[in-house]
Parts: C-alpha cells; sequence; structure tokens
C-alpha cells in the first residue's frame, strides 16, 4: 500500500512554556488514537513544538484507510428460503436492506448472514474532518477567546499548515484556513514561507531560522551554554526545569554570557543565584570547584547580531535585582535571625490556627515528642523548629518568596547557631517538589516531620481534606514526604502518637472530632504508602499489608519480608494453611484459649507448636525480622493441615466449638501482626 508524510502545524500567538510539554504529548496521543480509529495505517508519530507553534508530523500514512468486512445475521433460513431453496421476502428484504444480492447470502449455524466488504476511503478525504477535530479537541489548563468566536484554544490561532506529501488538505478553524504556507522566525527571517512536502517541514523551517525540534534545539541550547562556560573557564550550572523553560521560549537559540559586580558575592549564593534563575531565566556560572563567579549565561531567540547590546541590557536588568537583594540583606542583618522571630505574630498560619509564632511553638513540641518514641537527642531540632519561619519576615523572603528556609538557613550561619541548626531550617520544607532530595541531618529529619503533620492535621481539623484534584496546600506531597523520610531513615514512629499531641497544641478538644481526624489521617497515609510501594511491589501484597500504616517504615518491611517469602518453594501451601485458619477465625468471638478443652491429639499438637512457635514470632516481629517471622510462622503450616483432617471445628458443643475457633483466632491474630493472607493471590 502507497504510504505518504503527513504534516498538521497548528500556528499560534506564543504559547506559555511550561505547558507545551503537556500540550506536545496530548498532540501526540490524540493523533494515534484518532489514525488508529479511522483505520488508516501508519508508521513513526512525532510531535514538534516552538513558543508560536506545534507540529504533528506522521510517516509511513497509508494512502487510503483499511477495507473492512463485517457480517450481519438475519433471520432464520427456514425463513428466509422456501421448500424449493429460493429466497422469500424476509431474505430479499435483508439483501436489499444490507446492498447484497439474495444470492449471495450465506447460511451458518441456521440463520442467513450478509456479508457487507466496505471499501477503505482515500486518507486525505478523512484528514479533512479528522484534523480540524483533532486540534479542536485539544485541552488546556486555560483557554482564550478572541473576536466574536466561540472557539477556544490556548493562545489565538494565527495560521495552520496542513500537508499529506505535497497535497494541501483543506479544512477552516476558527477563521484560519489551512494551507502550505507558515511563519519564520519573527526578527530573522523575511516572514512567510512554503513548505513544498511534508516531508521538508523540519529542514525549510530551519531555513527560516525556526529550530522546529524541540530535542534538537535543547541539544543546541546545552551545548552553547557548556561552550560558552568553558570559553569564561568555568562550568554552567544547567537544572533540567530551567533548561525545559527555555526550550520553549525561543525558537533560534542562541546562547551568550553577561557579568555583574564582584561585590554581590558577598550576599548567599542562593540570593544571588535565585533572582538570576528564577526572575531571569539566566543560567549561573561555577568555578570547577563549586564557587559562584560573576557571570551568567543567557539565552537569546535570535542570532548573534548586536549581541553586545543584548548582553548589556540583561546586566542592566540583573544588576537592579541584585541591588534589592543586597538592600533586603542589609537590612535583614540589621538584627538577628531569633530577633525576627517576633513579627510572626503578625502572620495568620490559617484561619483560625493562630499565628506562625504559635505554630512554631507547636513545632518545637512535636519535635520534642518525635524526638523521645524515636530516642534520639532534640536539641539541636528545638532549636531549629525555634527559627525555622523566621525568615518568612525577612525582607530578602518577602521579595524573593524561593527563598524560604535558605535564608534561614543563611541568617542562622551567619548568627553563630550549630551546622546541624542552620541545615535543618532550610530541610524542613524538604521535598519542596517531586524528585528532590530528603532531609540529610537528624534534626532536619525530626523538624520535617513534625511541620508536615502539624500542616496535615491542621488542615485535616478544618475538613479541607484533599479531594480529587483538589490540593491547595500540597498535603499529598507532604504525606509522600513523610512515608520517604520514615522508610529512608529506618524509624519506627506511631504515627498516631504524634498526631494525638498534634490535635491537643491546636486544642481540638472534640472526641468524635479527634476520632475522625486520627482516621482521616491514616486513611490518607495509607493512600501515599500505596503509592510508594506501587512502583515495586506486588498489588496484592500491598493489599495484605497496609491494613495498618501507623508505622510506616514497618508496613515497608512487612511488604518485602512477604515478596521474598512467596519466591520460596513452599509458600504457596504455607499461604493456603493460613488462608484456612483466617477464614474460620473470623467467627470466634474470643482469642481466650482452655487448653483442657482439647480433646484431639491434633488439636493438642497445634496448640503446642502454636505456644512454642509464638513467643520467638513475636520476638522476630518486635525487632523488625518479618521475615524471620515468616520462616518461623510457616512451621504451623502442617499441624494447620493436619488438624482441618481430623478435626470438626463447628462441633456441636458450643463450649469446644468456641475453644477451637478462639485456637484458630489466636493464631490468625499473630499472622496478622505481618499481613492478611488472605488477599494473596495464588
Amino acid at each position: 500500500m502507497d504510504t505518504k508524510t503527513l504534516l498538521l502545524e497548528i500556528g499560534t500567538e506564543e504559547i506559555p512554556a511550561h505547558a507545551m510539554p503537556g500540550i506536545l504529548d496530548q498532540l501526540k496521543t490524540l493523533a494515534e488514537k484518532s489514525l488508529s480509529e479511522a483505520r488508516i495505517t501508519f508508521g513513526d508519530v512525532q510531535t514538534l513544538g516552538t513558543p508560536r507553534r506545534l507540529a504533528l508530523l506522521v510517516s509511513d500514512a497509508a494512502n487510503a484507510q483499511a477495507d473492512i468486512e463485517t457480517e450481519k445475521r438475519g433471520a432464520s433460513a427456514k425463513i428466509a428460503f422456501d421448500a424449493d431453496g429460493n429466497p422469500t421476502k424476509a431474505a430479499i428484504g435483508f439483501a436489499k436492506k444490507n446492498g447484497v444480492r439474495p444470492e449471495d447470502l450465506i447460511i451458518r449455524d441456521g440463520y442467513i448472514y450478509a456479508v457487507i466488504r466496505e471499501q477503505g476511503k482515500p486518507s486525505a478525504d478523512i484528514f479533512k474532518t479528522l484534523l480540524p477535530k483533532l486540534i479542536c479537541d485539544l485541552s488546556f489548563p486555560n483557554n482564550m477567546r478572541w473576536g466574536n468566536l466561540d472557539f477556544k484554544f490556548i493562545r489565538p490561532l494565527r495560521w495552520i499548515v496542513a500537508l499529506f506529501d505535497a497535497e494541501i488538505i483543506p479544512f477552516e478553524v476558527a477563521g484560519v484556513k489551512s494551507g502550505k504556507t507558515s511563519r519564520g522566525h519573527r526578527f530573522l527571517s523575511k516572514g512567510d514561507f512554503e513548505i513544498a512536502t511534508a516531508a521538508d517541514y523540519v529542514k525549510t523551517c530551519a531555513e527560516n531560522f525556526v529550530i522546529v525540534d524541540q530535542n534538537q534545539r535543547r541539544d543546541m541550547i546545552t551545548a552553547q551554554i557548556k561552550a560558552v562556560a568553558s570559553s569564561k573557564g568555568g562550568v554552567a550550572e544547567i537544572t533540567d526545569d530551567l533548561l525545559e523553560e527555555v526550550l520553549y521560549l525561543v525558537e533560534y537559540p542562541t546562547a551568550l554570557a553577561g557579568e555583574f559586580e564582584t561585590k554581590y558575592l558577598a550576599l548567599p549564593a542562593e540570593a544571588v543565584i535565585t533572582p538570576m534563575r528564577d526572575h531571569q531565566r539566566y543560567f549561573p556560572v561555577k568555578t570547577i570547584g563549586g564557587r559562584l563567579m560573576p557571570l551568567f549565561i543567557t539565552i537569546r531567540n535570535g542570532g548573534k547580531d548586536y549581541i553586545d547590546i543584548v548582553q548589556h541590557g540583561n546586566e542592566r536588568v540583573l544588576k537592579a535585582r541584585l541591588e534589592d537583594a543586597q538592600f533586603f540583606f542589609n537590612e535583614d542583618r540589621r538584627k538577628s535571625l531569633d530577633a525576627h522571630r517576633d513579627r510572626l505574630k503578625t502572620v495568620v498560619f490559617q484561619e483560625g490556627l493562630g499565628s506562625v509564632y504559635e505554630k512554631t511553638e507547636r513545632l518545637v513540641a512535636l519535635v520534642k515528642k518525635i524526638a523521645g518514641l524515636i530516642g534520639v537527642d532534640a536539641t539541636n531540632a528545638i532549636r531549629a523548629a525555634e527559627l525555622s519561619k523566621a525568615d518568612l519576615v525577612t525582607g530578602m523572603v518577602t521579595e524573593f518568596t524561593e527563598l524560604q528556609g535558605v535564608m534561614g538557613r543563611e541568617y542562622a550561619k551567619l548568627d553563630g547557631e550549630e551546622a546541624e541548626v542552620c541545615a535543618a531550617i532550610d530541610e524542613h520544607y524538604m521535598p519542596r517538589f517531586a524528585g528532590d532530595a530528603q532531609p540529610k541531618t537528624t534534626a532536619g529529619k525530626i523538624l520535617s516531620l513534625a511541620d508536615k503533620i502539624d500542616n496535615i492535621v491542621a488542615t485535616f481539623s478544618r475538613g479541607l481534606v484533599p479531594t480529587g484534584s483538589q490540593d491547595p496546600f500540597a498535603l499529598r506531597r507532604q504525606a509522600l514526604g513523610i512515608v520517604n523520610l520514615l522508610s529512608g531513615a529506618r524509624w519506627s514512629l506511631p504515627l498516631s502518637e504524634v498526631v494525638e499531641p498534634a490535635m491537643d497544641l491546636l486544642k481540638i478538644t472534640d472526641e468524635v472530632g479527634r476520632e475522625h481526624i486520627q482516621r482521616d489521617v491514616a486513611d490518607f497515609m495509607r493512600l501515599r504508602v500505596k503509592n510508594v510501594l506501587g512502583g515495586s511491589t506486588r498489588y496484592d501484597v500491598i493489599d495484605a499489608v497496609i491494613g495498618d500504616v501507623d508505622d510506616v517504615f514497618a508496613v515497608t518491611l512487612k511488604a518485602a519480608a512477604v515478596e521474598q517469602f512467596l519466591a520460596t518453594p513452599d509458600s504457596t501451601k504455607v499461604i493456603q494453611s493460613f488462608v484456612r485458619v483466617g477464614n474460620l477465625a473470623r467467627k470466634a468471638e474470643t482469642s481466650d484459649i482452655n487448653a483442657e478443652l482439647f480433646t484431639s491429639d491434633a488439636e493438642k499438637v497445634l496448640h503446642g507448636a502454636f505456644a512454642a512457635i509464638k513467643v520467638a514470632a513475636d520476638e522476630l516481629v518486635a525487632k523488625k525480622d518479618f521475615l524471620g517471622a515468616l520462616d518461623v510462622l510457616k512451621k504451623l503450616s502442617t499441624p494447620i493441615d493436619s488438624f482441618f483432617d481430623s478435626v470438626m471445628v463447628m462441633d456441636e458443643n458450643l463450649t469446644v466449638r468456641k475453644n477451637r475457633l478462639a485456637l484458630l483466632k489466636a493464631i490468625d491474630d499473630l499472622l496478622a501482626q505481618i499481613a492478611d493472607f488472605g488477599k494473596i493471590v495464588l
């Protein structure tokens, strides 16, 4: 079958950089789905984009739809044909309705069938409706409308290119007709240009100073930044998020270096880097040893003409930002970080939950509680808690909010606080975003837990439990941080014992309300533990260990132990025995056993084995050696099977029955310390 290349280019006003990756992914997914549903075979589907265009390139697209053959069943053969085999009115009508001749009807299983063969339409005809629908089906977090049109898009449409090889696919969207004319770089090109064939798209764009392939553009930007930095004797700090943003701000990148006065290097490095990177989208340059240099690199959307003027303009803008930083820093340093704390009394934490100063007082109390539960010294964590929010009222953080925690750390250093205290002030916000690092210091970990638990309990107390996509306080991220922190630090911390004092400190006195908060927090954490385990653990194992998540670290150990145990040769037989116990244990009213009521050898043997094994298993569970405990508990499998083979559990004698059920419940309670084995899929 003949194939061609399909091109769709959607020309727009500048699209926000942060939206571009998601839009391109969405366009690719929609295109693949639409082509498949239209029965058009295709090869590679590629989406390309710059700030002013979204493009779809499909290689080896079939010249026509695939033919299809369908069958429709009609009346029974006895009704469709008379005794002489001639078609009746029923058969003739059925054949006419389905566009076939009566003699072409086939008989199978006592019924008549019409075989309908539909020839595929030319792909070019299909694209006339498929491509505009593709444009209209794209969804965005924010839309725009212009003129008197009802059509919505992320930015106004300006041109559309639609080619099937050299053939124009004609259609119209929002008053814009498709064609073969695109637009070059705003300043470097001569303006509009024509694309001869779809296969020439990338090359023709490049000739008009548009590097439309974002991967090629990314490589160009990275190489240029590194080369410019190297020429200055430094190394550029290229972060993925900044690179991704700059990538979708330019169509033809050119890197250039700028300088700033060395006096600003006296500021903390982050105070220079933040306005440089987050506000101006400049890449900082450091020495090979990691010391900040008075240099920056920026990416121009254009060529090298008049680059000295562009450099000077960027230097002036950055100088103004750094002057602000210098001013706020000097003002902040008129007093110690501790002296700033008093102003926190004027800052509201959450509606009805007091001030940020009161929050720091709660953090001090929670830090002491957490340190006591895990058995570590709380001195540095307490001091860090006292100072943790003080930088929020400094001029530097008020102006550059991204520096919260960072400036607290730097000001604490200048005040001569302990190194761990300084680090903890910054670390307690970690992780700030997906993929961010966890706190490294013990004080930072304790304070981070205290802060996140206080945030969750406080917000839940207002009835603001995250639902669906609504999570304005980023509590899901904070809960994930708790899970990863506890498992990474290998701390067995009963969360309920921290939630309890957190509620006391928030003055939550209603007992029903307290119970609801405990339950809501447990359910919320359960989902986060499930998310963390989901990447590497069997779903049934997760379900088996997720019942009680009060000790997050223990849950992760249980999951690992059960998975390892399931890989052993005799695990299936053992699990089956455990499941039989659990099925009947649910009917037990108590786990209190009266050994004198046992009459058969099998129940005596099982009780004796259980009594002997329980001591060892309990000790191993207490040590969090769940795999070792399972290795001991599997010895119950044989006496359990013998018990069920020879003992009638549901004896007519009610006393005997209750005692046997109590034995099974006692065993099941022991097993439940590790997992609900009834949820394991064998």
